[in-house]
């Protein structure tokens, strides 16, 4: 096997975490990959990877092979694109995905930007509420809300959102506005799942963590429906801020308990290529982040 080709394959079993992810990302069969990081291996007379039936795990020669291997199809990517003109303009499908309400609320508008500035693009826009796999389903960019775990993808800080407690204000006015958060007992509960899977919310009381459980009255699977349903005045929710900040600003809602907030999360934009990233990724992800970055609701 070609030398390349099989650099390539053994960077994809690292990054993907094993032969079958890396397979499926390639488009070849596992056979091929496997075949790969042997000759690999066979020609370097050092073991890249340790196999188990469950595990594959990258050893000491292998890191510092896969950090050589990075650099070098990184380098190579980018003299073929420079040689090929490629950087003139983007081209090609752009696959993007974000949160549901997040993408249609901040990253639609990139989107059309974009493609009205890129006449040669077309984009494919999944927003959905489950993390997506950029590698194994072949997405190129992706917007992450929380703290991101270690791995190969490259990211940029956007902004953050906080994890707020609201209610319309005529619910307030009926029953009272809680004071702290053990007050959350008398009050009507709108569940989210979607912001917190389990019916616990943790807040921050003085520097303390503190966990309240709750009974929730309403529990949904659909973020539109809890604030929906807070909106109509049935009770209490727990939202992320850019998902109500339309509602904030026309006073529809209003924020309670906001001095036991817990710390903001952090809001990313990730893809997969690094430096080799192709022209159509490099720009919606410079356009991505100065808009994203520049609105206020996400600061």
């Amino acid at each position: 096997m070609d030398r390349l080709e099989a650099m390539t394959a053994f960077l994809c079993v690292v990054e993907t975490g094993g032969f079958a992810a890396a397979s499926r990302a390639l488009k070849v069969s596992p056979p091929v990959v496997t075949r790969a990081v042997a000759e690999l291996e066979a020609r370097l007379g050092v073991r890249l990877l340790a196999r188990t039936t469950r595990v594959v795990r990258v050893t000491d020669a292998g890191e510092r092979y896969a950090a050589d291997c990075r650099r070098i199809l990184g380098d190579i990517g980018d003299a073929e694109e420079a040689a090929t003109g490629i950087h003139a303009a983007p081209r090609g499908l752009l696959t993007v995905t974000a949160p549901a309400l997040f993408g249609r609320t901040y990253i639609t508008p990139v989107v059309t930007a974009y493609l009205e500035r890129h006449a040669e693009v077309k984009v494919s826009c999944w927003f959905l509420d489950r993390v997506v796999n950029l590698i194994e389903e072949g997405v190129d960019v992706a917007v992450r809300i929380g703290e991101l775990p270690d791995s190969s993808l490259q990211s940029t800080r956007v902004g953050r959102v906080r994890r707020i407690v609201c209610a319309a204000p005529d619910y307030l006015a009926r029953h009272g506005t809680p004071l702290e958060p053990g007050d959350l007992a008398r009050h009507s509960v709108i569940s989210a799942s979607g912001v917190t899977p389990v019916p616990q919310w943790r807040f921050n009381q003085r520097g303390t963590p503190r966990v309240v459980n709750l009974q929730p009255r309403l529990t949904t699977t659909s973020n539109d429906s809890a604030v929906a349903a807070a909106l109509a005045g049935f009770g209490v929710t727990r939202l992320l801020s850019y998902q109500v900040a339309r509602h904030l600003a026309d006073g529809s809602l209003r924020i309670v308990l906001a001095e036991f907030e817990p710390a903001p999360l952090p809001v990313h934009v990730v893809h997969r290529e690094g430096r080799n990233a192709p022209q159509k990724v490099r720009a919606f992800l410079d356009m991505a982040s100065a808009a994203l970055r520049a609105d206020q609701s996400l600061q």
